[in-house]
């Protein structure tokens, strides 16, 4: 899951000052994002099916549950699971 800031645009009517919500990424955003950059490695019917297969498992997923395994063509690191509670 990404922490990275989300970028916003100006709305044309400003912003309401009752608004105070802040903006966060999918959880599924950076494994999306790999399958795009799959899109540009060479063959698409080779490149894309493995992050999709990720995407479509975070998809699915519950929230905390998403898939561990590393990203094919972002350099980022994988995601982890929060640690539970062992007694």
């Amino acid at each position: 899951m990404s922490t990275r800031p989300v970028p916003t645009r100006e709305s044309p009517w400003g912003i309401h000052e009752s608004d105070t919500r802040e903006l966060k990424a999918h959880r599924c955003n950076d494994r999306l994002e790999d399958i795009v950059q799959a899109c540009f490695e060479g063959n698409p019917f080779k490149t894309v099916p493995g992050p999709f297969k990720l995407f479509w498992q975070c998809m699915n997923s519950n929230p905390g549950e998403e898939p561990t395994e590393p990203f094919y063509y972002l350099e980022l690191d994988p995601p982890k699971r929060p640690e539970t509670e062992s007694e």
